[in-house]
């Protein structure tokens, strides 16, 4: 942090004592990890990730988390947009409400999506009548995973699109642009940085979804037993196996956010 002083630019220090809680934070957040990297079984470590049950639920989990990033990506993209750019007075009941998988439990959304789409749900009955199953599929942990990741995606993409510069869109429009074509060649580059987290956050908060899946989607081997579904499966049956399958998924999860995460810096350079 600096700023400017005569025509230079003085860094501007950081109090002291801000260093403590934040060391506190970081061990508290490290800690448990080096802890569980310790109670792995290292020489069957191998053996016990690439079971064919772990690579099913790895492979599944990677498929419907990437499956419900791109929905994310198809409706988030325009909610965040118009609740960052739309003066229609009623957004702002409805954004509470959009939000709200943020802070109720996973596995309430869970039940709310079997009341929905379950075939005895709101939706449900119509859709059996037409032969279309939902709740216990595939299609079901997607829609899970969609529905807690996606405001993570909203609220990032809003954000950006809140503190972007406006004039850059105002002088497209002047020039004759269309509202789409200021969208798509002004306003998204400008926002990328922010539509690149909101995208790493909700495939992060996919891959590691668990209460909505089970309720909504249960626990069938290659159809909905996603790798949290796994973890905690084995952690009743083999404890070293749900360490090695845990170390695996964050290993995951940390290589995604690193290598977008890295993309989307040197892209903002």
């Amino acid at each position: 942090m600096s700023t400017r002083h005569a025509g230079r630019v003085m860094p501007v220090g950081l109090p002291a004592w801000i260093y403590l809680p934040a060391a506190m934070g970081a061990v508290f957040v490290v800690l448990p990890l080096v802890a569980m990297l310790t109670r792995i079984d290292w020489p069957q470590f191998v053996p016990l990730v690439t079971s064919e049950s772990s690579r099913a639920a790895l492979f599944l989990s990677l498929k419907t988390a990437t499956a419900s990033t791109v929905i994310c990506l198809v409706v988030g993209v325009p909610m965040a947009t118009v609740l960052a750019r739309s003066t229609f007075g009623g957004l702002r009941y409805l954004r509470p409400l959009i939000l709200l998988p943020l802070v109720i439990p996973p596995v309430v959304g869970g039940i709310a999506l079997l009341y929905t789409f379950g075939r005895q749900g709101l939706l449900g009955r119509e859709l059996d009548l037409l032969g279309i199953r939902i709740a216990f599929t595939t299609t079901a942990v997607v829609l899970a995973q969609s529905f807690v990741s996606l405001p993570f995606l909203v609220v990032s993409l809003e954000g950006a699109l809140r503190s972007a510069d406006l004039r850059y869109e105002q002088i497209a429009a002047s020039l004759g642009a269309r509202p789409t074509t200021v969208l798509r060649t002004v306003t998204l580059p400008l926002v990328l940085p922010g539509l690149a987290s909101g995208t790493v956050l909700a495939f992060a908060r996919s891959l590691g979804e668990f209460g909505a899946t089970l309720t909504f989607a249960g626990s069938l081997q290659g159809v909905t037993r996603t790798l949290p579904l796994e973890i905690y499966l084995q952690r009743e049956a083999d404890a070293d196996a749900a360490v090695a399958l845990s170390v695996l998924l964050i290993a995951v999860a940390a290589v995604v956010v690193l290598a977008i995460g890295g993309r989307r810096l040197r892209g903002a350079l």
